[in-house]
């Protein structure tokens, strides 16, 4: 089951004791950091959960599982996220 923004928002406020109004703007505030520092080529560290950077996918050839006839799918930039060890150890204990 996903957890939605509002549903982490009003956890945060509660463990936090800080209010909604203020936790969703730290929230929105470290979307537009993220988004910023990617969209520049940089990377992202968040601790206890990995490492956000941006790579290049090159152009290639696929096919059309409809009819199989080969298409060119344009080069592009992805998001990749590598886990933290730590997070990944939590999950499997």
């Amino acid at each position: 089951m996903a957890i939605t923004k509002d549903q982490l928002i009003a956890d945060l406020a509660e463990s936090t004791g800080a209010t909604k109004v203020q936790v969703r703007a730290v929230i929105e505030q470290l979307s537009q950091i993220v988004a910023d520092q990617l969209e520049n080529g940089g990377e992202i560290t968040l601790p206890g959960v990995g490492k956000l950077k941006v790579t290049e996918r090159p152009a290639r050839t696929g096919r059309n599982p409809s009819t199989g006839a080969a298409i060119e799918i344009a080069a592009k930039k992805v998001i990749k996220l590598v886990v933290a060890k730590s997070l990944t150890d939590a999950v499997n204990k």
